[in-house]
């Protein structure tokens, strides 16, 4: 028996019985849809951390004042400060820029509209190794820095926090703790970082916040830049030796300064991310795994109903190869039917939650390609104890069958 014709009588078998072919399709359906999903959901929080990782720079490390202890005592911590900037700043060739911050909440009045922002004083050269780009206008420059001029860059979001636009706030003169700078530029859109979200900040000199807005010599980040090439394990030696230098810590004390890669951080969020996603996948399977026992009963069900023509086929010349192979096509097909079915709701699926709920998905060629090569397995596997017992069935004792 062909299996062209082996595939055009199962489906003759399908449309004689629609009915319990779709339910029995229903299980494979929403198994293959619900693996999609969450498969989508699972990839698209991997890229958004992927898309993270990037804006953050995988060669940038973060330098925080931390206590330290020294032979179990708790010591005072030391805050980092200008002096620490430009002694790594000056330091060996693995790091490549620095760039001193000072970062507090200030209230931000545009008009007769307020708004809490977080302002960032910074050197000109924040945009450059934070990987900021400037939607309008321009970054303050060094000597804006210098002569502590009252100017400031606004994230993508601010305008709209406004309710205004970003052409509307260019040139525009706004007021943080009464003191008045004029808005000279607007980065483009950067994306949530997790733990705060850039696009809603304030960019101003570092001088001008030293001096004029926040009144401190302390520093509260110092960003550094490693050097191409270099491996940021290495980078982190050389700061740790600068910094214990500059601070005159002793052999053997604790450092009184914190080193953060912040690339290490989302890596962990990405290995949950994948855990989580795996779960929710292998969940999701267990509705193949009984969709798969659905189709094996049915399967079953037609055996005892077709057993009369199974034996005119035997008696007409079939082997048990020739009738378990058409029983196992129309498992096979019963099956890969349903999991084009499920592709195509679990992609529609993901999208509406991307859409809905603002969530990035992604549906990956090769999710669509294992959850239709599974939905095939799953016909291959459990069809296979239908059609052989159809192909050890009796002939004489098949057509006496009523």
């Amino acid at each position: 028996m062909l299996l062209g014709e082996m595939i055009a009588v199962a489906f003759q078998s399908l449309r004689s019985n629609l009915f319990r072919a779709f339910l029995t399709m229903l299980g494979i359906i929403i198994g293959v849809g619900s693996v999609i999903t969450m498969v989508a959901m699972g990839a698209g929080a991997q890229r958004a951390i992927d898309e993270q990782i990037d804006s953050l720079g995988a060669d940038l490390l973060t330098i925080r004042s931390g206590a330290g202890r020294h032979r179990g005592v708790a010591q005072a911590g030391t805050s980092i400060n200008i002096k620490d900037a430009e002694a790594l700043a000056a330091g060996p060739d693995s790091i490549d820029a620095v760039v001193p911050e000072l970062a507090q909440n200030f209230q931000v009045k545009l008009g007769n509209r307020n708004q809490n922002l977080r302002t960032i004083g910074a050197t000109p050269n924040y945009a450059e190794v934070h990987s900021f780009k400037t939607k309008l206008g321009r970054m303050y420059s060094e000597a804006d820095n210098a002569a502590k001029r009252r100017v400031a860059v606004i994230g993508s979001d601010v305008p709209d926090m406004f309710k205004s636009t970003a052409e509307a706030m260019l040139g525009k003169t706004v007021h943080i703790s009464g003191i008045s700078f004029e808005i000279i530029g607007v980065f483009e859109k950067k994306g949530s970082q997790g733990w705060r979200n850039p696009d809603q900040q304030m960019w101003i000199p570092l001088n001008t916040g030293r001096y004029r807005v926040m009144g401190k010599d302390t520093l509260d980040t110092i960003s550094v830049r490693v050097a191409s090439g270099v491996s940021t394990s290495l980078a982190s030696i050389d700061i740790e030796r600068i910094l214990r230098r500059e601070h005159q810590l002793q052999p053997g004390a604790d450092n009184n300064f914190r080193i953060e890669d912040r690339k290490q951080f989302l890596d962990v969020r990405q290995e949950a991310t994948n855990v989580f996603a795996f779960l929710l996948a292998g969940i999701a399977s267990v509705s193949l795994i009984v969709g798969g026992i659905g189709i094996m009963n049915i399967m079953l069900v037609t055996v005892t109903e077709r057993t009369r023509e199974v034996g005119i086929r035997k008696a007409l010349g079939a082997t048990r190869t020739n009738i378990m192979m058409q029983f196992l096509v129309e498992a096979i097909i019963l099956c890969m039917i349903g999991g084009i079915a499920g592709i195509l709701i679990g992609a529609g699926a993901a999208t509406l939650i991307s859409d809905l709920a603002g969530w990035q998905t992604y549906i990956s060629p090769m999710a669509i390609f294992i959850a239709f090569g599974f939905s095939a397995g799953t016909g291959l596997f459990f069809g296979i104890l239908p059609a052989r017992k159809a192909a050890m069935l009796n002939p004489i004792e098949a057509l006496r069958y009523e």
